[in-house]
């Protein structure tokens, strides 16, 4: 659905108050502690952020694509850790639910994400299958009326605060091809199901990712997402197609974050008795900046118009999320330069950011598979 022009308006205005306001203040507190405050968490469940893409039905807000992308502009200004609290639920952890979860499952589960009650977590990536999603090796084999799952899930987002897991395991450990996935909802503590301890990562900060272990782990077999066997991989692939228009968007909002601190400090920082913003060089890298920000904001939004209008999107959603994550790791490079050895200093923000942004042309699928996903697709239609 769309929301009214006016309300939107409203509801971006606000997360963009929020945003100023309250987040960024706390990206010390966040970077120093490795957690985001009780109270913002709060404030965000106030907000409906964890149901923005949850349907108006299940007490969500439903907002389309280019909606979604357009308050992702706003949030992506402040830390990732921000985002990463309620982003994973409203992204890859709940849209396989939306989009194949039987009536009975969206019922019992899409009002809990919607309200923040429960985070979703996606759980596809394994340690022998990251890129090669195909090659999933964790197993779900049905016994009566129970599936029994073993297995590791590596570098899983939220997994250690998470309520409700979405976990791709081979149900038919006869079949090695994507048809023999599946997708079954595993809730938090159900026995035989860990959590391993938090990562520590180069970057990002209060984003919370850990190792999720199976060992005999027994989900009753209507925890089946859309109780359909051999369907896993289609619903992963369909997420990931939303979820990178989610990043691209991301990516965008921290690209306008480090420009607007680039050029403040340039306009502010005097060398041969005048601001550097003089300098053309300088200008040139702030041109450059934005001239790849505005390309990769046009790219996203097209995609997102598309895929709200209907089309498939798969390769239009790989080129906006491998333009977009590129774009932003050349744009917190030049900010870097820009701020010179301030910007290799801890005190400033950029430094962070710089090391943050990193983590983007990797998950929900690295540069080079996008590459892949597009040259393929050309090929395929070249006919």
């Amino acid at each position: 659905m769309t929301l009214d022009t006016g309300i939107f308006q409203q509801l971006e205005d606000t997360i963009a108050r929020v945003v100023r306001e309250r987040w960024v203040p706390a990206e010390d507190h966040v970077e120093e502690t490795g957690e985001v405050p009780e109270n913002i968490i709060n404030e965000m469940k106030e907000l409906g952020l964890f149901g923005l893409t949850v349907p108006e039905e299940y007490g969500g807000l439903g907002l389309n694509t280019e909606e979604e992308a357009r308050l992702m502009f706003e949030v992506g200004k402040a830390a990732p850790a921000f985002r990463s609290v309620f982003g994973t639920t409203i992204g890859i952890g709940s849209q396989g639910l939306v989009m194949d979860g039987t009536e009975e499952q969206k019922q019992k589960y899409l009002p809990q994400l919607a309200a923040g009650d429960i985070i979703g977590s996606f759980c596809l990536t394994e340690p022998n299958a990251g890129s090669d999603a195909k090659a999933v090796q964790t197993t779900a084999i049905l016994d009566g009326n129970e599936y029994v799952l073993n297995g590791t899930k590596r570098y899983i987002t939220n997994a250690p605060r998470a309520g409700l897991y979405t976990v791709y395991a081979r149900t038919n450990p006869n079949d090695k091809n994507a048809s023999g996935v599946s997708a079954i909802l595993v809730e938090a503590g159900t026995d035989g199901m860990t959590t391993g301890k938090t990562d520590k990562k180069m970057g990002q900060k209060g984003t919370l990712t850990s190792d999720v272990i199976f060992e005999d782990c027994r989900v009753p077999a209507t925890q089946l997402l859309g109780h359909e066997e051999g369907m896993g991989f289609k619903t992963a692939m369909k997420v990931l197609d939303r979820g990178r228009l989610h990043l691209a968007a991301a990516c965008v909002g921290m690209a306008r974050r480090l420009i607007d601190d680039s050029l403040a400090y340039a306009m502010e920082r005097k060398q041969f008795g005048k601001p550097i913003s003089d300098f053309q060089l300088i200008q040139a890298m702030l041109a450059d900046s934005e001239t790849e920000l505005y390309a990769a904001q046009t790219m996203t939004l097209d995609a997102c118009r598309r895929r709200d209008a209907g089309e498939n999107t798969a390769r239009v959603a790989a080129c906006a999320k491998y333009y977009a994550t590129e774009m932003v790791g050349r744009v917190a490079d030049r900010a870097v330069q820009i701020h010179g050895g301030a910007g290799y200093i801890a005190e400033y923000k950029v430094e962070r950011f710089y090391r943050d942004v990193r983590l983007f042309r990797l998950y929900e699928g690295t540069s080079q598979i996008q590459q892949l996903i597009i040259a393929r697709d050309m090929i395929k239609n070249a006919h």
